[in-house]
Parts: C-alpha cells; structure tokens; sequence
C-alpha cells in the first residue's frame, strides 16, 4: 500500500517536471518565431541581418575578449598579406 502511494506522488511529480519542460519547449519556439520576424521585418528594411547577428552576439561577450580576437585577427590578415 505505501509503495503504491509512493508511486503515485513520484509519478505526479514526473508528469509536472515532463509538463514543465514542455510547456518550456513551446515557450522557446514562440520566441524563436519571434526572433524570425524581427529578422525578417529588419531585412524588410534594408538591414544586413547576418551582419545583426554577429552584433547580437558581440554584444553577449566581454569586451576585452573581442578586442583580443580582433588583435589576433589583424595579425594573421597582416602575416598573410591581406591588410
């Protein structure tokens, strides 16, 4: 009888964590659409929206980590002849 209950709340529990997550999953498609459309509606516009993309993720990291990759990058353009 005690397992049968204990099965019943961790079962319960299962279904609310496997709800959470779809209920996540569904969240994290809107938003992608959404994503989408503003990209689209900026492309509408005239914007380079593979140029917003490389912004958008610039602007995710430490400046100081860009500035060291673009030293490193005008280095090797340099070493190579393409500067």
């Amino acid at each position: 009888m005690q397992d049968d209950r204990a099965y019943g709340i961790a079962a319960d529990e299962l279904r609310q964590f496997i709800e959470q997550f779809e209920q996540l999953e569904a969240e994290k498609k809107d938003i992608s659409e959404r994503q989408k459309e503003v990209m689209a509606e900026a492309k509408a516009r005239g914007y380079d929206t593979k140029v917003m993309k490389k912004i958008v993720a610039l602007r995710k990291r430490h400046r100081d980590d860009i500035a060291e990759e673009e030293a490193i990058l005008e280095m090797y353009k340099a070493a190579l002849g393409m500067v």
